[in-house]
């Protein structure tokens, strides 16, 4: 999943970042609002994560900008103006949901996590396909109770095509919401994480869940029918 923090302040700011890579994120930054108005009709996101005070355009103008063309993409706002009318302002311009500064890395994730299953339609926590299991919260993949160990790369396409489970994904696509804003879509390296990654869920599974199309995408099934 692909998430862009619009946020000014360097230090929050990278950390933010360094916490949800580790998590198997693709993010991008923004450091000021005319940034932010640029990379969001420029590239596809899953999460925009969005501060108020910014420099250049703020915070309320990018979002009000940004939902003239888009009313699905949700929008997390934090910041420090913890006023209700800050708040109720920041909601009725279109934000998902609001949290105010100084936070726990902890809540901010849950927030995260909830409003990308959300914006899927995906209530539960853990993703299923047949005897696959995928954990959101923990990151942990199990096949009929037993672990597979992947990477934070196969993790976030297996979690990709988990939330859209039936539909062929294009390789395009992937990319857009499995890489960062550097990814170089000429790159082979789509194919060898697939690769991977379908390698390691056969050996735990017995069966390879994934179907490469060609000419289509990939597409993850329930069972080991073709």
């Amino acid at each position: 999943m692909k998430i862009l923090i619009v946020e000014d302040e360097k230090i929050l700011r990278d950390s933010l970042a360094e916490g949800l890579r580790l998590k198997g994120y693709a993010v991008d930054l923004a450091v000021d609002g005319e940034d932010a108005g640029e990379k969001v009709f420029c590239e596809t996101y899953d999460l925009i994560i969005l501060d108020l005070n910014l420099p250049k355009v703020d915070g309320f103008t990018v979002l009000e900008n940004f939902r003239k063309e888009n009313l699905d993409v949700p929008v997390l706002i934090l910041s420090a103006r913890d006023g209700i009318d800050d708040k109720v302002k920041g909601l009725d311009l279109g934000a998902n949901d609001y949290l105010t500064k100084p936070f726990h890395f902890a809540e901010f994730e849950a927030r995260v996590r909830s409003l990308l299953r959300r914006k899927t339609v995906v209530e539960n926590a853990i993703l299923s396909c047949g005897p696959l299991c995928f954990d959101t919260v923990t990151r942990e993949v199990t096949a009929a109770g037993s672990p597979i160990s992947l990477t934070l790369k196969e993790s976030a396409l297996l979690e990709y095509l988990l939330l859209h489970k039936g539909r062929v994904i294009k390789l395009e696509e992937l990319i857009e919401h499995v890489w960062d804003i550097h990814a170089d879509a000429f790159s082979n390296s789509v194919r060898v994480h697939m690769s991977s990654l379908r390698r390691k869920l056969k050996a735990g599974m017995g069966y390879d869940p994934i179907t490469n199309r060609i000419g289509e995408g990939y597409v993850i099934r329930e069972d080991d029918v073709v």
